[in-house]
């Protein structure tokens, strides 16, 4: 779950924190690094979490409304097609949702409140609506109910901005990345899998680990090297009118555009450009593409870098 993207804007923060706190070793902010990624994951298996919260709510409240019809204080029918959603069902047994829950101490039981609301408006909700209508539904139609859920109703969301803040300071920031995740997720799960269905792993592989932590250490150590190269290629600025911000960015591009051979020049230009427009000027982008390019162009023709 945990891909180069991901690490890629933890790296810059990390970075731009590392600057700011003079004092820091370059071991510390590697662990907060590698600490704050772990974040990630957990909030991903968070989210997940969510629906399975959403679920027993709802069978809390068809379990009321049949005891209220009972008494005679209500007379409606009650329906349990969406409490017995065979999706939520088996991810709420989910081993490895299971083993976080246990080993986190994760839930959403401090912001019932919000998971009331949340089941609300999904129970108002356009999709709700088309699925309790439906005169059979399969397990492919519960899985896409949960989808559409997720991707029009929480995803888009703000009030959970305030819940993740609360939990950890990391979480806001992931939150867009993460919720891509929980997406493929969903459409992953087939109920032949039952509880060993495989959720998303941390890392992809060993080498998306190993990228982290030496991108990070690369571009902290040949700070001046790469600095030096965006002064060279900086036209009509001097280079202490750059946005701080663009500095580091450029200086992780940098550092990747050498250290790491078998990632094409034009991906790490574009990933930059995209985390510049995210997190500096208005005007950074285009600053960031430019130099970036002008670097890359000038250690090509130095046959300091070699890869296209």
């Amino acid at each position: 779950m945990i891909n180069r993207t991901l690490i890629r804007l933890k790296i810059v923060q990390l970075m731009y924190a590392y600057y700011q706190n003079s004092g820091k070793s370059i071991d510390t902010a590697e662990k907060e690094l590698l600490f704050s990624l772990a974040k990630a994951y957990d909030l991903y298996n968070y989210m997940l979490l969510l629906m399975v919260s959403v679920s027993r709510y709802a069978i809390q409240d068809v379990e009321h409304k049949e005891q209220l019809n009972k008494v005679g204080h209500i007379d409606e029918e009650v329906s349990h097609r969406f409490a017995d959603n065979r999706f939520t069902a088996q991810l709420e047994i989910n081993k490895q949702l299971m083993d976080f829950v246990e080993t986190k101490k994760k839930s959403w039981n401090n912001d019932l409140d919000y998971v009331k609301k949340l089941y609300a408006d999904i129970v108002q909700s356009e999709y709700y609506t088309e699925y309790m209508a439906m005169e059979e539904v399969t397990y492919a139609d519960d899985r896409e109910l949960w989808r559409k859920i997720y991707k029009n109703i929480i995803m888009k969301d703000e009030r959970i901005d305030d819940i993740l803040e609360e939990q950890s300071l990391y979480w806001n920031d992931d939150r867009e990345i993460v919720d891509t995740f929980v997406l493929k997720t969903i459409k992953r799960f087939a109920p032949e899998n039952g509880a060993n269905q495989e959720l998303v792993p941390e890392y992809k592989d060993i080498e998306d680990q190993d990228f982290a932590t030496r991108l990070f250490r690369r571009a902290i150590t040949n700070d001046e090297y790469y600095r030096s190269l965006i002064g060279k290629c900086v036209k009509n600025w001097e280079f202490n009118r750059l946005a701080y911000m663009d500095v580091i960015i450029m200086q992780i591009a940098i550092a990747e555009l050498l250290s790491f051979p078998q990632i094409p020049v034009s991906v790490t230009i574009n990933e930059y450009v995209e985390i510049a427009k995210w997190y500096s000027t208005p005007k950074s982008s285009g600053y960031v593409n430019g130099i970036i390019d002008s670097v890359a162009k000038m250690l090509k023709k130095e046959n300091i870098l070699t890869k296209a």
